[in-house]
Parts: structure tokens; C-alpha cells; sequence
């Protein structure tokens, strides 16, 4: 019997996913990694109940940034707590309210900005969301369809990047005042 990628099935169907499809992008800058393995935690703070309260599974960008699921609460489905941002460059912010919401926001195939997410691809993704002019990932299509047979999701309009964005800023509020115990959080 093989041994699951993680303990989260939805991330374990992502990583069968990234493997039948071979090493390609299939949203920029996203990269599974060893799951809880994340080498960018520890460098936040050494405390024992930050590190044990974020669980990294994946690279958000080419320069060091990482996703990690927020243990918020001590729910058993692991799939349904905040996903956060632990920015390169000093950003910690919740950036999807669950993992399902995360994988829809991969299918805008770009990397998070800053403090805005991914609402930088609303302003620059024409009507319809598939410019002629935008280069998607390699694995950019294979990754649509697998997102909406998997769990019949697809990729948000502009209007639903701007209501993601503003429905997991109460999530925001509250990681910001728990991680503020543990680390000195940039102005958001």
C-alpha cells in the first residue's frame, strides 16, 4: 500500500494529480512540498505553539514563499481551516478560507501579491478569464478540468476574487492577533 501525501485528502488528490501530470506548473509558481516539511516556519519564531499551529504543504511562488494550513481550532478535517501566506519578504496573512478555496484561487494560474492576493489577476484578466494575449501554466487546462471533476469547482470571475478577498478578512483579523504573540506582523 503506498503512503498518503498528508493527512488531508483533498491535498492527497492534489498530489496525485501533480504527479500523473508530470514536473509542470498548472498555476504559477505553485509547487507541492514535503507536507509539515515547510523550511520557512521555523524562521518566524521558534515558539513551540506557532510551529505546531501551522502546517506548511506548499510553495506559493519562485522566491521562497509558502501555504500552510492554520490549525485555528482543533477541528478534525483539516481541509476546512484557513490556508496562510508566509510571505518571503515578511507578509503573514490567511489567504484562502479553506483548501477548496485555495484550489480555486490556483486556477487564476498567478502568484499572490502582497497584501491583495490574487486580486491583481482581476484587474488584469479580461471578461471570460482566458486572455489571448496570457500565458498560462503548462499544466494551466489539465488543471481546470481536474478542479471541476474533482470537486466541481472552477475558477472565480473578478467579482469572486473581490468577495474571497473581502470574506476571509475577518480570518485575517484573527490569525493577525494570534501570530502578533509569537512574531512582528507587517501593516496589511
Amino acid at each position: 500500500m503506498t503512503r498518503a501525501y498528508s493527512p488531508i485528502p483533498e491535498l492527497n488528490l492534489l498530489k496525485e494529480f501533480e504527479e500523473r501530470i508530470g514536473p509542470v506548473y498548472y498555476s504559477d509558481g505553485f509547487e507541492l512540498m514535503e507536507y509539515g516539511g515547510g523550511a520557512s516556519v521555523g524562521t518566524w519564531s521558534e515558539d513551540p505553539e506557532f510551529l505546531g499551529r501551522l502546517i506548511p504543504f506548499a510553495q506559493a511562488n519562485g522566491s521562497g514563499s509558502e501555504y500552510a494550513v492554520w490549525r485555528c481550532d482543533d477541528r478534525t478535517d483539516l481541509a476546512t481551516l484557513p490556508v496562510v501566506l508566509l510571505g518571503d519578504e515578511g507578509e503573514l496573512y490567511v489567504i484562502a478560507a479553506d483548501l477548496r478555496e485555495l484550489f480555486r484561487l490556483l486556477a487564476v494560474d498567478s502568484e499572490p501579491l502582497v497584501d491583495i492576493g490574487f486580486l491583481a489577476a482581476a484587474v488584469s484578466e479580461p471578461e471570460g478569464g482566458e486572455g489571448e494575449g496570457r500565458q498560462h501554466s503548462q499544466g494551466h487546462r489539465e488543471f481546470l478540468v481536474w478542479l471541476e471533476e474533482t470537486f466541481g469547482l472552477r475558477p472565480p470571475s473578478p467579482e469572486d476574487l473581490h468577495a474571497l478577498w473581502d470574506g476571509r478578512k475577518e480570518l485575517d483579523v484573527r490569525f493577525r492577533a494570534w501570530a502578533g504573540r509569537f512574531v512582528e506582523l507587517h501593516e496589511s
